[in-house]
Parts: structure tokens; C-alpha cells; sequence
């Protein structure tokens, strides 16, 4: 869906853009740093005392990896995200994006439910 636009871009639209990326590029060092966390947590809870009988599983390694790993990918979809709302905002166009919006949200619903999951399975 392309909006007609309403004259020249303004400075304030290539802030607001920029403000979105710095957003990204936070996000995605936050879930690569929780990431590590939760690929460290298995390794805790058997160091704590009494911790040996904690039978592993290996969910909290694959689970970090995986966060790491859409850390990743977020700081690649925000780039690309700057640098195309850019190049459109240079046309004069404007160019909305529910759906990457949207499958990034279901992403974080999965790797969420994931993390519960592996959770429950400790208790």
C-alpha cells in the first residue's frame, strides 16, 4: 500500500527513521544478550549446589542459540528496513510494512512459547 505523499520529506522524517533503526539495532542487542543467558542458564543450575541432579536436556543451549540467532536476524531486518524507508523517503514515497511488523511479532510469540515451554519442563 503506497500513501500519496503530502510534500517533500522533512528532516523529522529521516530522524523518525533513524530513531526506528537505533530501536532495531537495541532490540536486537537485548534478545542476543538474553539469548546467552538463557544458553547459560543449564550450565547454573547444575554448578549450584545440589544442581547435579538437574538432568539436561540441552534446551537452554538450542533455546540461546536460537535468541542469538534472531538477534541477528533483527539487526539485518533493521538495516534493511532503515535503508529502504530511506531510498522511499528520498522518492517522496512512503511504503507501508505491517507484514514484516507482523512476522517479527509471531517470531517473538514462538521463541516465547519455546522458552516457557522448556521452563516447565525443569520444574
Amino acid at each position: 500500500m503506497t500513501i500519496e505523499p503530502f510534500g517533500p520529506p522533512r528532516p523529522t522524517d529521516y530522524l523518525a527513521n533513524e530513531r526506528t533503526f537505533l530501536a532495531y539495532i537495541r532490540t536486537s542487542l537485548s534478545v542476543m544478550a538474553f539469548g546467552f543467558v538463557i544458553s547459560r542458564f543449564g550450565l547454573l543450575l547444575r554448578l549450584l549446589p545440589g544442581g547435579g541432579s538437574v538432568r539436561s536436556t540441552g534446551a537452554s543451549e538450542w533455546l540461546g542459540i536460537a535468541f542469538a540467532a534472531f538477534g541477528c536476524l533483527l539487526a539485518v531486518l533493521g538495516v534493511w528496513r532503515f535503508l529502504s524507508t530511506t531510498r522511499d523517503l528520498d522518492a517522496n514515497r512512503f511504503k507501508a510494512s505491517a507484514t514484516t511488523n507482523t512476522i517479527v511479532g509471531w517470531a517473538t510469540v514462538l521463541l516465547g512459547i519455546a522458552v516457557v515451554l522448556s521452563l516447565v519442563r525443569l520444574l
